[in-house]
């Protein structure tokens, strides 16, 4: 045998096996055009399905709006309801004006003061002026005083009438004590205390003024 034909022999095989594999990557392309096909498919199938939900989702939120909106509504009707009840009560009273006069470190004692004060109260201005007038306490100067004061403060600062007056308030506090001593037999020292005390007056328009403009 030459060697041609042993070259014949020798490449003639080996030709028809080279061509399968080509033949196998040229039927698997096919198939995998296939699965990505399938692959796309249910990939919008399950944007589909997913669309509908989506949809559900946004409209929950609006509905629950809704329902907030709704105990709003029942609110305002209340708010209906205290304007009528408002309608129907009385206007308020307006308040009366106060004025008060303060003495402080009075020296006296506030019982003492208080024996004294405990008959202005309800009083009108010349009442109380008659009452400390024939009062035989060394106290009811001082409340004397203090009612003149609270008289100045109502005319020249709020405008107000003496005859129209009356003493709502009248107190006294008891203020600092001033200690000394005195020396006493056998080397002993007593103490002595000044009793002091804070006196207080408000005076208010009575309900039911008796003058209305000021004579002269």
């Amino acid at each position: 045998m030459s060697a041609e034909e042993e070259k014949d022999d020798v490449t003639a095989p080996d030709t028809p096996e080279a061509k399968k594999p080509a033949a196998k990557k040229a039927a698997k392309k096919p198939a995998k055009a296939a699965k990505g096909a399938e692959a796309k498919a249910k990939d919008a199938t399950a944007a589909e399905t997913k669309k509908p939900a989506a949809k559900k989702a946004a409209k929950k939120p609006a509905a629950k709006k809704a329902s907030s909106k709704e105990p709003a509504a029942t609110k305002e009707a209340p708010a209906g309801e205290s304007k009528k009840a408002s309608r129907g009560k009385a206007p308020a009273k307006p308040r009366r004006k106060v004025v008060r006069a303060h003495a402080r470190y009075v020296r006296t004692s506030a019982r003492k003061a208080r024996m004294v004060c405990g008959h202005l109260r309800g009083k009108s201005v010349q009442e109380a002026r008659a009452i400390l007038a024939f009062t035989p306490r060394e106290v009811a100067r001082d409340w004397s005083k203090l009612l003149e004061s609270a008289v100045a403060n109502a005319e020249s600062n709020h405008e107000l009438v003496e005859e129209d007056l009356i003493v709502r308030e009248a107190y006294a506090d008891e203020g600092p004590t001033i200690k000394r001593f005195r020396p006493r037999a056998m080397g002993r020292a007593t103490p002595i205390r000044k009793r002091t005390s804070h006196l207080t007056i408000a005076l208010t328009p009575d309900a039911a003024p008796r003058t209305t403009k000021r004579d002269g």
